[in-house]
């Protein structure tokens, strides 16, 4: 079962490699199963419409399902090895492709963007636009660096990542250890309340105006389902009151887009045993990957 019944095979005219990380051993929260999300999300569009909500037709997105990154749930260093592989890959078979990521927890999320770094054609530099309701910027988190909680910290400190290309939006659960290290690390986020004050389009601006100030002309969008109000996607494991609904996340994207290139995004966090009956964060997660898909394709 592919994701809205896509093909597998990168062709000439492909843009988007859709594929998933079955990886959620290194969440602080038990029995989230994320793991499951990128099947689960492949289910879930077999009763979703095949047009986006500005009416474009699905299957014209030029996507395809390239599978799952094969997971050993006891092997961290391994795991990382195989992530960077499969995402070194795609580039292989096509040096153009936007690689659509889904989680797995937000730990998956730091494998990926290093692939990115180690493929992308030098001296090109690219931006990382985070969408959580946390700073992931722990130093170690349970005695260990290799934690969900740590993923800002380490994508942050990989050689191409600087506190001028990194940005996260739509905190508003911060804890003291990471609002040192950002201070510390001058790291800029956007707490959510800030959307609220300014409104979507203001709010909108400044993330565009902090990439062009850094002259960064690329970025990779990572989105932890917990950015968005829990009202809107309960199923998550940190889900924390005040987020962004869906409607202001769906904004913020349609204008970033028009502005950057969009390099790869993903989306992570999504627990599928803590959602509705409804499958509504499922429905949701997969309506962002479409909608941003098209986003990026009437971009170009």
């Amino acid at each position: 079962m592919n994701f809205f019944d896509s093909g597998e095979i990168i062709e000439n005219d492909t843009k988007f490699a859709f594929f998933g990380i079955p990886w959620d051993n290194l969440t602080s929260i038990e029995k989230t199963y994320s793991s499951k999300t990128p099947q689960e999300i492949r289910k879930i569009t077999e009763n979703l419409a095949l047009t986006t909500e500005m009416g474009f037709e699905i299957p014209n997105l030029k996507f395809i399902d390239v599978g799952n990154v094969l997971i050993d749930p006891n092997n961290i260093e391994k795991n990382i090895l195989e992530i960077e592989d499969f995402v070194k890959s795609l580039y292989d078979k096509k040096k153009d492709i936007i690689p659509v990521m889904v989680g797995g927890d937000h730990f998956c999320t730091y494998p990926v963007i290093k692939a990115l770094g180690d493929s992308i054609q030098k001296p090109k530099k690219f931006g990382v636009l985070i969408f959580d309701a946390h700073l992931d910027l722990y130093e170690k988190y349970q005695e260990s660096v290799y934690s969900h909680a740590t993923v800002s910290h380490l994508i942050h400190r990989l050689d191409f990542i600087s506190n001028k290309n990194l940005l996260i939006i739509g905190t508003r659960d911060i804890d003291i250890p990471e609002l040192k290290n950002a201070k510390e690390n001058e790291i800029t986020y956007f707490n959510s309340y800030m959307l609220h004050d300014l409104g979507v389009s203001s709010f909108t601006k400044k993330i565009i105006d902090f990439f062009e100030k850094s002259d960064i002309k690329d970025i990779y969008i990572s989105i932890d389902i917990d950015a968005l109000d829990p009202s809107i996607a309960p199923g998550t494991g940190y889900a924390i009151p005040g987020g962004f609904t869906y409607r202001e996340a769906w904004k913020i994207l349609r204008e970033v887009t028009k502005k950057v290139n969009i390099i790869g995004f993903d989306i992570v966090e999504v627990s599928p045993s803590l959602d509705l009956l409804n499958n509504v964060t499922l429905k949701v997660a997969a309506k962002v990957i479409i909608e941003l898909m098209y986003f990026i394709l009437s971009s170009k």
